[in-house]
């Protein structure tokens, strides 16, 4: 199997709540580098995993043909694929991989200049196309909802003044551009075009909406028994997937906005494998400076039906 230039976060929490074996069909929804794949493979399991991003494929080499198969397409997309009820597992690492981070031409990095992509895929409006474009309203709310940046406002204003004399096309651009805005560093711990940059990839890969169909797709692809591991890295992933599974699991009341509308008095399709989320250890900590956010939430599909949305 090739070499991996990805760590994958939390792999010993998942590959545990997984407990995959021999027989087992096991998803990996986010293949990236091919971490998770490979740890599950070691377990005597089969894998069909998925991703959007094409240039993935070569990880994928020296992967056992009659217990691998890759699909490029999202996650969300998992259950028309396979059809309802045929996993043994399921598992998502969420958000962008370090591998895309450091690539510069794939335009996601505000610290190497690239072209202003951060596109996963290989489709669909570039990061350009959207600060180009977009009003002073709706750019100012994808980098509050989805950057959390208090100066959102402020900031879309400075980019739609700037775009009208010449547009934006370089990450490096756009981030020291960013950066004046908001009046320099002042000894800030991270780099002002930090939260700017996770709005607008958020907005480009509708990451928060492909979670949503994600978590639906994965309740109807897993079997009765079937267990969903999912990792997160920011607040607004976790929120969607802490809400998600308490609702699934009857622990909360119908009709959470991070969770489609079902109807009412159905049974529980999912049970928690553990209260709250597992962190990473000390030492993936230390040796890994990217979990420190990591988050895992776990649970097992029970034999209710699968939830239907509410009309």
């Amino acid at each position: 199997m090739s070499e991996s230039p990805h760590v994958s976060v939390l792999l010993d929490e998942v590959i545990e709540n997984l407990a995959a074996g021999p027989g087992d069909t096991i998803v990996d929804g986010t293949f990236g580098a091919g971490g998770y794949s490979r740890a599950i493979l070691a377990t005597g399991a089969k894998v069909v995993a998925f991703d959007r991003d094409p240039t993935v494929r070569r990880f994928a080499a020296g992967f056992p043909e009659d217990r691998f198969r890759l699909v490029e397409a999202r996650f969300s997309e998992m259950d028309a694929v396979l059809g309802e009820g045929c996993a043994d597992g399921v598992a998502l690492d969420l958000g962008v991989s370090s591998m895309q981070i450091d690539q510069p031409d794939r335009g996601f990095s505000f610290m190497q200049d690239g072209p202003l992509d951060m596109r996963m895929g290989g489709d669909g409006p570039t990061a350009a196309d959207l600060v180009n474009t977009a009003e002073a309203d709706e750019l100012a709310r994808i980098i509050f909802v989805y950057g959390e940046e208090r100066e959102s406002r402020r900031i879309a204003r400075a980019i739609v003044r700037r775009r009208e004399e010449q547009p934006f096309t370089r990450t490096l651009e756009l981030a020291e551009f960013v950066e004046k805005a908001l009046g320099g560093r002042r000894g800030a711990k991270i780099h002002p075009a930090t939260r700017t940059f996770q709005g607008l990839r958020i907005a480009v890969n509708e990451e928060l909406s492909e979670l949503e169909a994600g978590l639906v797709a994965a309740e109807r692809t897993l079997k009765a028994g079937g267990r969903l591991c999912v990792v997160t890295f920011h607040s607004l992933e976790d929120r969607i997937v802490k809400s998600f599974l308490a609702v699934r699991a009857g622990r909360t009341p119908a009709g959470s906005r991070h969770a489609p509308p079902v109807a009412k008095g159905a049974e529980p399709s999912f049970r928690l494998l553990f209260n709250g989320a597992q962190g990473p250890s000390e030492a993936e900590t230390k040796a890994n400076p990217r979990a420190r956010s990591a988050k895992l939430r776990a649970a097992v599909r029970t034999d209710a039906p699968v939830w239907k949305e509410a009309a």
